[in-house]
């Protein structure tokens, strides 16, 4: 049985997707932090089959709506003194700027560096977002 130690002051991200953990552990930039941080993969889920988890030993800086964006079967447990003391619960965020980028060689975003790149969601159902410019396709959970 694995064993990693428990989280004095800081996060746990759960039910990340299995497979889905590498990814969002390097986008928060938790491969170069300073502090004590462990992705587990491939744990046992009751309610998914196998899951992710992150932990990180310190209170750090989330854009959530990103978060909620890669994958929105998420949950957050904010931990002090070894106590969960906040439970948040991501969801597909109704908008998202700069966090992907559009695809579309016409679209403005591709040759005016000043514009940010804005997708909004236009279907829920199907994780499906929208380029406010362009109106170009594009699906959660991928980023780039």
């Amino acid at each position: 049985m694995l064993n990693v130690d428990t989280i004095k002051n800081g996060l746990v991200i759960d039910h990340i997707t299995a497979g889905m953990g590498a990814k969002i552990f390097h986008y928060l930039g938790l491969d170069k932090a300073p502090f004590c941080c462990a992705l587990i993969m491939n744990v046992n889920s009751k309610k998914s089959g196998k899951k992710d988890i992150i932990k990180v030993d310190n209170i750090i800086n989330i854009d959530y709506s990103v978060l909620g964006f890669i994958d929105p079967n998420i949950s957050i447990n904010v931990i002090k003194d070894e106590q969960i003391v906040r439970k948040i619960k991501m969801e597909l965020p109704d908008r998202v700027e700069n966090v992907i980028h559009c695809k579309n060689p016409r679209c403005i975003t591709a040759t005016e560096n000043y514009v940010s790149h804005t997708f909004r969601l236009v279907n829920r159902e199907k994780k499906q977002y929208r380029c406010e410019y362009c109106d170009a396709p594009h699906s959660a959970g991928l980023i780039g």
